[in-house]
Parts: C-alpha cells; sequence; structure tokens
C-alpha cells in the first residue's frame, strides 16, 4: 500500500515489505506527479489528468495481472 502525501510530496510504502521495484528515488516520476501543484489546473485539466491516470492504473493492473500468470505457470511448470 503506498500512503502519499501530495502537500509534502512524499511516497511511502506502508503494510508492506519494500519491494525492489518500487520507485523509491526522489525524481522518480511517481514523486514528482505527487508533488505537483494541482491549483493552476482547470477543472478540464483535472479531469483529463484523472482519465490518463486511471488510463494508468489499468495499464498497471494488466501487467500485474500478467505477472502473476507467468510467475503461476512457472511453479507449476517447476512442480512436476
Amino acid at each position: 500500500m503506498l500512503d502519499i502525501d501530495s502537500k509534502r510530496g512524499a511516497v511511502k510504502i506502508c503494510h508492506m515489505e519494500a519491494d525492489e521495484n518500487l520507485p523509491l528515488r526522489r525524481d522518480d516520476p511517481l514523486s514528482n506527479l505527487v508533488r505537483q501543484d494541482l491549483d493552476p489546473l482547470s477543472v478540464a485539466e483535472l479531469e483529463e489528468r484523472i482519465t490518463a491516470l486511471k488510463s494508468e492504473i489499468s495499464r498497471c493492473e494488466g501487467k500485474i495481472a500478467f505477472a502473476t500468470r507467468h510467475r503461476s505457470a512457472a511453479d507449476a511448470l517447476f512442480k512436476t
């Protein structure tokens, strides 16, 4: 689970072990995204941002599903 504090621009991992694949660098795009000031954006720009973020979430979920299936297939291969 990620705890995102957009005021301080902090992204913390909570209730899980740190994963080497998670972005933890200060210059990471996710960290930069949550630090971005939303005040100058219009409602339309915010809606576009939400649409893009939802699309990215779907892309990530697809990658997780693929990785999970791939791992299950590999585990099954080596169990027999």
